[in-house]
C-alpha cells in the first residue's frame, strides 16, 4: 500500500502514539504488555493504538511467541514494507547507494556504480542522476521512500544542511537535493555515517560509547556517547585530521602546517613511499614508480604482497597514530574503538601497530577497557550508515 511521510505523521497524532512507535522502532518485536511497560501505558491504551497502526499498515502482526511463562503472547513489529529510506555514498571514483526497510533492515546495497566526484555543478547533476535512476529502478517514487540521507566529505553541517566542502556552492544542499531527487534529504559527514554504520549493523553494535577513525585519504573521527552519535553544537565534530600535532613544514591541504593528516592518511602514505623510493629504497614497487605515478591502491595492492618497505611505512604511521589516539582513549574511555576507511583494509598491519601504542601510551587504567577492532562493515559502513542515518531522522530525532 503505497505510504507517504505525511500520512505516518498524521497518524502519530498523539504522544501515546509516539512514544509506542519509539518503543517499536528499539524493540524491532515486542508484545502488548511489554510495549505498555516500555511506553508507560495502560494495556487497553496500547491495544487500541496498536489495532489503529495496523489497520493503517504502519505494524504487523509477528506470531506468538511462547516466553516460558505462561499465555503465549502475540509479538508485533513495524510493517518493513511500509517505507523504505536510502543510503547514498559519493565516493572519489564510485556512487554507493543502500535501501533500507521501515524495520531497518538492509534491502538492497548497490556498490561501484561508476560516478567520479567532481565538485562541480556537473558532478552535483550526475549525482542526482543516477540516484534519481536508482530510486525509479525500485519503485519509490511513489511515496513509499520516507528520506534519504546523502554523504559528504569534509565541513559539513547537518543542522542547517549546508556544505562548506563539497558542493559548497549550493547554498543549501540539503534543500537543493531534496529538490533533485524528489524526497526530504539530510546531508551528513562520511565520517559520522561510517560511525553509525558500524553502531547499528557493525563492529559498535551493542555499545553505548565507541569511537570510529576513518583512515582514508584523509583522517576522521565519528562519536558514539551513550548510545548517540554526537555531531557537535555545529555538526563539526571529529575533525581530528586537522589538529596541529606534528612539528613539521608539511602544508596541509586545509592550509595549516602540522596537522594530523600530513603524517597519517592515506595522501600522507603515499608521499612517504614516494620519498623512500626516490632515496633509493627497494620495493615491489620500485619499476612501477619509475614508468608511472603511484596511487595509493597501488600501495594497498603491495601491502597485500608483503612488501616490506610499504609495511615499515604503514606501521610506523600506526605507531603515530596509536600515540595520538591514548589521547582521545584518555578523554573518552570508549568501550571500543573501531578503525575503518580505505587503510584499515592493509590487512591488519596499522591495527596492531594502533593496539600496540596504546598500550605504550594510554593510561592502563582508562584503556584496559577498550576493545581496538578493525570495521567490519568495512566499504559499505559509509552507505549502510547513510540510510539508517535517514531512518533515524524520521524515528528517533526526527518528526517521531
Amino acid at each position: 500500500m503505497k505510504k507517504t511521510v505525511q500520512t505516518l505523521i498524521e497518524a502519530m497524532d498523539t504522544l501515546p502514539k509516539k512514544k509506542l512507535m519509539r518503543t517499536l522502532v528499539s524493540a524491532e518485536q515486542v508484545s502488548i504488555p511489554e510495549l505498555a511497560r516500555n511506553a508507560k501505558m495502560s494495556v487497553p491504551t496500547a491495544t487500541k493504538i496498536v489495532n489503529e497502526l495496523i489497520e493503517k499498515h504502519f505494524l504487523v502482526e509477528l506470531g506468538k511467541h511462547d516466553n516460558g511463562l505462561g499465555r503465549v503472547p502475540m509479538m508485533y513489529g513495524l510493517n518493513p514494507t511500509c517505507g523504505y529510506f536510502l543510503g547514498v555514498d559519493p565516493c572519489h571514483n564510485a556512487l554507493n547507494l543502500c535501501l533500507a526497510d521501515f524495520a531497518g533492515e538492509i534491502k538492497d546495497v548497490r556498490m561501484g556504480i561508476p560516478f567520479h566526484l567532481d565538485n562541480t555543478p556537473e558532478g552535483f547533476n550526475q549525482l542526482c542522476k543516477l540516484t534519481k535512476s536508482y530510486i525509479h529502478e525500485k519503485g519509490l517514487d511513489d511515496g513509499r521512500l520516507f528520506k534519504a540521507c546523502v554523504n559528504i566529505s569534509g565541513r559539513v553541517s547537518p543542522h542547517t544542511g549546508s556544505s562548506y566542502s563539497t558542493f559548497a556552492f549550493e547554498d543549501n544542499l540539503a534543500d537543493s537535493l531534496t529538490e533533485q531527487l524528489g524526497v526530504s534529504t539530510h546531508i551528513d559527514n562520511d565520517t559520522r555515517a561510517m560511525t553509525y554504520g558500524e553502531y547499528t549493523k557493525g563492529r559498535a553494535a551493542g555499545t553505548k560509547n565507541a569511537l570510529f577513525i576513518n583512515v582514508s585519504w584523509g583522517i576522521g573521527m565519528g562519536i558514539i556517547v551513550n548510545g548517540n552519535l554526537y555531531t557537535g553544537k555545529s555538526g563539526f565534530s571529529g575533525e581530528i585530521g586537522h589538529m596541529p600535532y606534528f612539528q613539521n613544514e608539511i602544508l596541509c591541504h586545509c592550509g595549516k602546517k602540522g596537522c594530523l593528516e600530513t603524517e597519517v592518511s592515506g595522501s600522507a602514505l603515499l608521499r612517504i613511499v614516494k620519498e623512500r623510493l626516490a632515496n633509493g629504497e627497494l620495493s615491489l614497487l620500485s619499476q612501477k614508480a619509475k614508468e608511472s605515478e603511484l596511487t595509493l591502491t597501488d600501495i594497498l595492492d603491495a601491502l597485500d604482497k608483503e612488501d616490506t618497505l610499504c609495511i615499515d611505512s604503514i606501521s610506523q604511521m600506526g605507531e603515530k597514530l596509536g600515540k595520538f589516539l591514548s589521547g582521545m582513549i584518555n578523554i573518552f574511555n570508549p568501550e571500543k574503538l573501531i578503525i575503518g576507511g580505505e587503510l584499515s583494509r592493509d590487512g591488519g598491519y596499522i591495527t596492531q601497530t594502533v593496539r600496540t601504542a596504546i598500550k605504550k601510551y594510554a593510561l592502563h587504567l582508562v584503556s584496559e577497557d577498550s576493545a581496538i577492532e578493525t570495521s567490519q562493515l568495512q566499504e559499505k559502513a559509509g552507505v549502510i550508515g547513510a540510510a539508517m542515518i535517514a531512518r533515524s531522522k524520521l524515528f528517533i530525532n526526527g518528526y517521531l
